[in-house]
């Protein structure tokens, strides 16, 4: 046997990493710019497993040089599959209707993927027994998968980017293609034809490479209305910042998090309506809140020794601790003495010991997915109970009360679920609208409230009028967000999708 038909066979274990590349780009892309991402990568693989099949009902209908067409294959992969992000990214910016373009591209490259191996199959019979030739084309084709999966957010996001990435595989699969090419030439009638194609899909490939980060902008450019002064993807999400006159805002998978205009609003009430009642209060957690504006706002309290920030991504710690106009912003919390960072899951990081903290911050991202509604559950509030002192408090960040009512007072009830006494409160963010949040503590709050000064927003006044829910935000019974249930996510998403 000679070594043509294992280099044929080889080229499987490309086709298959290539294949789930795509795929993964696909859903990734679609979780960053439209939100949601247990949906958009359920809907991407629905989408792509059924194109596949199509694909391989299809290659029946091969009838002619199986050769040629398994190549042109090769070649069509590499070029749809190797520009998909970039078309997505550009169509994002200027498309109304983003999904249908998304699951256009998404269903062509399935089908392409799905004709591949049933061709490769009918080109290797023959040359091996059929048992050893199902069995090593499944094998690495699996392999192939495990790779892509291990690959892609451990080395392609962080390192490469979306756009890179899906060029970079294109130009695999191009290779696989002038591979089989060079190999099987003596079976080719017009091999003249198939030389022009692959180097053309090549050389737009390599240009594509070349010029990643430049589409990546173009796209980003559109999308987002000020001109973007940084931009950064990381194995957890995009960060782009934007600026327009003094107003900086911040987009994590084109998501707004905050304008400078008026983002002392929101953290003055994050803060202040807690902590300012806890005069004995001197050790602070933070949980999320890697801009460092919560922790500004903690700075504020001369008896607090020491704070712990605990958030997941260290770029964005990194960016707010090291980027001037930012650490403007935030007062260079993130570099003060009293400061400590951690980098981890919060869930994860929770389950060792830690603390007694007396105030807990809790800012993270709404909860828009399996992923993120777990640090609303009922487990994840158990284990940071046993991190805090008796007389401790916590302040959750609990979306709107307005748009997304039935979310907020799900928080509400899984903290009074833990045992916890809760005081909801809202204000008005003029870049979100109506925010809410939920202050709870083992014991009831008698302190009053003994403000630091120069704060822009919160004073006494104010402080009174924050408990105050108008009709239209009103309680309403709601289920408990459990790690079993996640109902919580499941009104978030019907809410805001509204």
């Amino acid at each position: 046997m000679t070594a043509r038909p294992w280099l044929l066979l080889l080229s499987v274990f490309a086709i298959a990493t290539c294949g789930l590349v795509y795929e993964l780009i696909a859903g990734t892309l679609a979780s960053y710019l439209l939100g949601d991402s247990v949906t958009q990568f359920s809907t991407i693989i629905g989408v792509y497993l059924f194109a596949m099949g199509v694909g391989s009902y299809l290659s029946r209908f091969v009838t002619g040089n199986l050769i040629s067409t398994f190549i042109r294959v090769e070649f069509l992969i590499a070029l749809l599959g190797g520009c998909s992000a970039s078309i997505l990214f550009l169509i994002f910016g200027w498309s109304i209707s983003f999904r249908i373009p998304l699951y256009s591209i998404v269903f062509l490259i399935g089908t392409f993927v799905g004709l591949e191996i049933p061709l490769l199959l009918r080109i290797l019979e023959g040359r091996f027994a059929f048992k050893d030739l199902v069995s090593n084309v499944f094998s690495f084709d699996y392999i192939g998968a495990l790779l892509a999966s291990l690959l892609f957010p451990l080395v392609l996001v962080p390192h490469l980017g979306l756009v890179r990435s899906a060029f970079l595989f294109g130009l695999i699969n191009a290779a696989v293609g002038i591979l089989a090419l060079i190999m099987l030439k003596a079976e080719l009638k017009h091999a003249r034809g198939l030389w022009v194609q692959g180097l053309c899909v090549t050389i737009i490939l390599i240009i594509g490479f070349i010029m990643g980060d430049t589409i990546t902008r173009w796209g980003e450019v559109a999308a987002f209305p000020d001109p973007i002064i940084h931009s950064q993807s990381t194995p957890y999400q995009r960060i782009v910042l934007t600026r327009n006159k003094e107003d900086l805002r911040l987009y994590l998978n084109s998501n707004l998090q905050f304008s400078t205009r008026d983002e002392y609003r929101y953290h003055e009430a994050l803060v202040h309506p807690g902590l300012s009642r806890l005069p004995e209060a001197k050790n602070v957690l933070i949980l999320g809140g890697w801009d460092g504006l919560a922790a500004r706002e903690v700075l504020r309290y001369p008896r607090i020794e020491n704070i712990t920030l605990c958030d997941l991504d260290p770029a964005m710690t990194e960016l707010f601790s090291s980027n001037e106009m930012l650490t403007a912003h935030n007062a260079g919390a993130l570099k003060n003495p009293r400061l400590h960072i951690e980098n981890a899951d919060a869930f994860a990081w929770l389950s060792q010991p830690r603390g007694p903290f007396d105030f807990v911050i809790i800012d993270f991202p709404d909860p828009s997915n399996f992923s993120l509604g777990k640090l609303y559950s009922t487990t994840f509030y158990q284990r940071l109970l046993k991190a805090m002192s008796a007389d401790a408090a916590l302040v959750v960040q609990s979306t709107s009360p307005y748009v997304a009512r039935q979310s907020f007072w799900c928080v509400d009830a899984t903290l009074r679920a833990c045992g916890l006494q809760t005081e909801p409160y809202h204000a008005l963010v003029p870049s979100f609208g109506e925010w809410g949040f939920i202050l709870a503590s083992k014991k009831a709050l008698t302190q009053p409230a003994d403000l630091p000064a120069n704060l822009r927003f919160i004073n006494a006044d104010i402080l009174t009028q924050l408990p105050r829910f108008p009709p239209d935000m009103a309680r309403v019974e709601t289920g408990i967000n459990r790690l079993n249930n996640q109902a919580l996510v499941h009104y978030f998403e019907d809410e805001w999708s509204r």
